[in-house]
């Protein structure tokens, strides 16, 4: 019985272990995050969500004047195009 307790924690501890998604840092790698990349991703993001918000803005007339901020990016997308 105690053989068999002994096991079965370990395999749970195992299974624990081996099912982490995400992997552990390898000693001698830097594990800082390239700031260049941080921006770009960044940048992508800030570009896909002003591209988001312009084309419901452009399909919902209704939506105007609801959000302040949402009727300024729509704005200066426009008046910069």
């Amino acid at each position: 019985m105690t053989q068999q307790l002994r096991t079965s924690r370990a395999a749970r501890s195992w299974a624990r272990v081996s099912t982490r998604t995400t992997p552990l840092a390898a000693p001698g790698l830097d594990p800082a995050p390239d700031p260049t990349l941080a921006q770009a991703r960044c940048d992508d993001l800030r570009d896909r969500h002003t591209a988001g918000l312009t084309r419901l803005m452009t399909s919902r007339d209704d939506l105007r004047g609801v959000h302040a901020l949402a009727d300024l990016v729509d704005d200066a997308v426009r008046w910069s195009a």
